[in-house]
């Protein structure tokens, strides 16, 4: 989703070349595949096949083969996206290899170090050259760290480009939730894990859940219609016209926002705080009574209003293309 748009403003300016480098950490069909088919991203140049092992795994393979591409591609510029084991191996062998690097999406903070994500961020972002924010905190971290401003560029949302794009139908309010998991420190956890669905089968409404391949074992409730993982615009019809969505994911969160829909995070923070301070976005928390508390909230009436964010727009590719 962040990639297609880049892709596309890329090939507008004659002055770039690029190749696009898949490292095969989304190995599944419907997590991967599928989005290059519906957002009409063109095949990579490179896939690095690095599979389902370890994080430590991961990061190694992509390391050691992407180093091969870069020595003979010899490119000006190396770009990255996003917080995943791809993002710092990638970022990384750049590093090493002494190729500037670009980051989009830089700046979330969730101030919470337990969760791998935020490693990952931070080191991409002090060894970046270039750090291309979505929203002001993004901004604010990255000063109160010590990084030049002169590197940091607000560029706005890149999801949104896609999101924009994808021209969601006019939403129909449905009588079903969604529901997203699949950050460890909730699926891996059983006591917290278990203590989730406790709550979920306690609210009063069907939910639908697209599970994500890494959750193998669990006990479903009776409100729950479990689905395979979803293609990008199936999802985002999905989302679009639900009652609300719980979820732990980053992006669902600003999806939410944009499409004001009601959401609950369930997590005890967000590393985008300005789906909450002006999003739809609410912390749930992992606590059973909360979660049910506030998914009761909103099935009585009781819902944000999410206000415009500066540069969520559709054009944040555009920006920057413009600054490199």
């Amino acid at each position: 989703m962040k990639a297609a748009p880049l892709i596309e403003e890329l090939k507008k300016e004659p002055a770039f070349k690029y190749a696009l480098v898949h490292t095969g950490q989304h190995y599944n069909f419907k997590m991967s595949e599928v989005f290059f088919k519906e957002l009409k991203i063109p095949k990579p140049k490179y896939n690095l096949n690095v599979g389902s092992v370890s994080p430590a795994g991961q990061i190694s393979r992509i390391m050691q083969r992407l180093e091969r591409v870069l020595l003979k591609e010899k490119p000006g510029l190396v770009v990255v996206m996003g917080d995943i084991n791809s993002t710092l191996a990638a970022a990384l062998t750049a590093v090493k290899t002494g190729i500037p690097l670009a980051h989009i999406e830089s700046g979330l903070r969730s101030f919470n170090k337990k969760m791998p994500e935020e490693t990952n961020r931070i080191i991409v972002d002090h060894i970046s050259d270039y750090l291309f924010v979505s929203e002001q905190d993004g901004i604010d971290n990255l000063i109160k760290e010590g990084i030049s401003t002169k590197k940091i560029f607000y560029v706005g949302n890149i999801m949104i480009d896609t999101l924009l794009k994808s021209k969601p139908c006019k939403r129909k309010k449905g009588d079903y939730a969604v529901l997203t998991l699949h950050r460890q420190e909730n699926v891996d956890n059983k006591k917290v894990f278990n203590q989730i669905l406790k709550a979920l089968g306690k609210i009063p409404i069907e939910i639908i859940w697209p599970v994500h391949p890494r959750i193998k074992n669990f006990k479903r409730t009776k409100n729950m219609k479990i689905v395979n993982p979803l293609g990008y615009l199936e999802f985002i019809s999905l989302i679009n016209n639900s009652c609300f969505v719980m979820t732990d994911s980053g992006g669902v969160q600003e999806e939410t926002t944009f499409l004001n829909i009601p959401c609950l995070t369930l997590r005890t923070e967000t590393e985008r705080p300005v789906t909450v301070s002006k999003g739809t976005n609410i912390i749930a928390g992992i606590e059973e009574k909360e979660i049910i508390k506030q998914a009761k909230k909103i099935l009585s009436g009781k819902v944000k209003k999410a206000r415009p964010i500066k540069y969520w727009d559709g054009h944040a590719a555009k920006r920057i293309v413009k600054a490199l």
